[in-house]
């Protein structure tokens, strides 16, 4: 059993119990009762699938659900157990679900970002959800009731409501009928105004758009290009990049920590050019950028819709010098729509500039790393792990191993710190960096140990431990020594703090008795700070522990340490 934020050893146990990641709080007695619901459900449905003649469906339904159902009775639980709360929570049949939204006061304001993409999404949650589950239904793989654990309809949610305030640049007719006001916000603290849009022919668009690139990255500026398909963007990548432009894709294959890292390096201009598809809309804030350019802008669909235009234009409105150039062979009514609506809000904008003398400025931005909060930890423990190269990198000496003492007493008390603060991110990094000194000098000293003993059961051996004298009682050493096999440090293991293993050692690492002499009967005895284990498995070693550190256990350390000295008689 270990602490997960120290990573102290609280205790060895034979037997652990390893419960679910969720927790469920259903007495005993309704689970009882829900499982004797649950069989009913299930027997009356395979009854009914099987007189349709649907016997794998009715097969299948069986299994799954017998399957559940014992594992509701060995372990409370069981995967999908959402599935079942109509049985478990016992509420009506079709009733409306219970959700955060019946906690809030009843004055409650909801605001909603992107409320063009929102809305939908909320409509969708119980279609989408209902479609799915029929299907499982149909085909046996739940049972009916399992249509009841289910998102709220936009109905139900919209009886949650009270005030709302829909915030977006492209307001749907959802948001225009329902709002009693609206409020424009075209105004921009820096005076910048909404881009020029150029359309352009798609004849030669891609010669068209190498120039536009070219005037951009001469000046270090940047530029996002939108097409139809993945394909059509890595296909454009491609054909950029061996053109000898900067150049890099972003689609939904690409991973969601990729994408910020992608975004970032837009930025700081490790490529000038930015494919993309669907993503380079709300949300993408980027004042480098002054040109977007739409391919296949005349392409009537979701992807060239108005207010997907409108969206793709306002990239390029961070910046004084932004502009969008519109590849098409035709002006379809979503592109006259954006141009119109582009152009008036730049109308109100440019009157009010001129009232106001506002000269527009371009957006100073920060570059910021999604990473950045744990690299700003790791930076606050650089001091640390400077301190620890250095220790290590030398020989271990007394000193050397007070000052490693020293150093893990201060993190330790850091650690804690962070942890009371509630800086778990901070107290993970200190906690992980005082297991890597720990494991360092670990290893180290289970080197010095271990080269310790051989050397002693070397000098154990032969002649010269109790003189030419007596050669023959030294033979009769030698030949009780060659007995014992080699003994092989399996493992050192750092005891409890505060815990002795019983004999004491002298300045020169050996095991003394009252009597100043020595004894060589146990592997404590010729292995300095060394206590003696004994198990089925074979020998151990566990290694006496240092006052400042609580508990830890080093991986195995092999060792051969030559043969094991016989044991030297009073």
């Amino acid at each position: 059993e270990v602490d997960p934020l120290t990573g102290e050893l609280l205790a060895e146990r034979k037997e652990v119990n390893v419960y679910p990641a969720s927790h469920y709080v259903t007495p005993q007695d309704k689970l009882k009762a829900a499982i004797v619901d649950i069989e009913a459900e299930m027997e009356e449905r395979v009854a009914e699938m099987e007189a349709e003649g649907r016997i794998l469906e009715a097969a299948r339904l069986r299994q799954r659900t017998t399957f559940d159902l014992e594992m509701m009775r060995e372990l409370g639980f069981c995967t999908g157990i959402e599935n079942y709360s109509r049985h478990l929570s016992r509420p009506e049949p079709g009733s409306r679900p219970w959700t955060l939204l019946d906690y809030f006061p009843p004055d409650w304001l909801l605001v909603v970002d992107e409320s063009h993409m929102t809305i939908p999404q909320v409509v969708g949650m119980y279609k989408n959800d209902r479609t799915r589950k029929e299907i499982l239904v149909d085909f046996g793989f739940r049972l009916p009731s399992a249509l009841d654990n289910r998102p709220l309809t936009f109905e139900e949610f919209e009886g949650h409501l009270n005030q709302v305030v829909h915030m977006s640049a492209t307001p749907g007719p959802y948001e225009h009928e329902r709002s009693q006001r609206t409020v424009e916000q075209l105004i921009r603290p820096t005076g910048v105004v909404d881009p020029i849009i150029d359309v352009r022919p798609t004849d030669g668009q891609i010669d068209d758009l190498m120039e536009e690139i070219r005037l951009r990255t001469e000046r270090g500026e940047r530029a996002l290009v939108t097409t139809l398909t993945k394909k059509m963007a890595e296909d454009l990548t491609d054909y950029l990049r061996e053109l000898g432009v900067k150049v890099q894709y972003l689609h939904s294959e690409v991973d969601t920590l990729e994408r910020v890292a992608i975004l970032r390096d837009l930025r700081l201009g490790v490529f000038d050019v930015l494919v993309g598809i669907n993503l380079l809309r709300e949300g993408i804030d980027l004042p480098e950028v002054t040109l977007v350019a739409i391919l296949d802008a005349d392409k009537e669909g979701f992807l060239r819709s108005s207010w997907s235009l409108i969206q793709m234009v306002g990239r390029a409105a961070r910046n004084i010098g932004g502009k969008v150039v519109m590849y098409a062979d035709r002006t379809t009514e979503s592109m006259a729509a954006a141009i119109d609506e582009t152009n008036r809000r730049r109308a109100i904008q440019v009157a009010y500039n001129t009232e106001h003398g506002i000269e527009p400025t371009t957006i100073i931005k920060e570059i910021h790393d999604i990473n950045e909060r744990l690299r700003s930890v790791a930076e606050r423990t650089v001091v640390y792990t400077s301190e620890r190269e250095e220790l290590a990198g030398r020989a271990l000496t007394l000193d050397n191993t007070k000052a490693i003492e020293k150093l893990v007493a201060r993190m330790e008390t850091e650690m804690r710190a962070a942890a009371k603060e509630l800086d778990f991110e901070r107290a993970a990094a200190l906690r992980d960096e005082i297991q890597n000194i720990r494991l360092r000098v670990l290893e180290q000293d289970a080197s010095l140990i271990v080269g310790r003993a051989a050397e002693r059961a070397a000098s154990t051996r032969g002649t010269g431990l109790v003189g030419a004298a007596d050669r023959k009682r030294g033979a009769r050493r030698d030949e009780a020594a060659a007995e014992h096999q080699a003994f092989e440090v399996m493992s050192v293991t750092v005891l409890p703090a505060g815990e002795e293993p019983g004999d004491t050692v002298d300045a020169d690492g050996h095991i003394a008795d009252e009597d100043g002499t020595t004894d060589l009967n146990t592997a404590a005895d010729w292995l300095p700070g060394i206590r003696d284990e004994h198990e089925d498995t074979g020998r151990t070693a566990a290694w006496r522990d240092r006052p400042t550190w609580d508990r830890t256990v080093t991986p195995n350390v092999r060792r051969r340490t030559g043969t094991r000295p016989g044991s030297r008689r009073r």
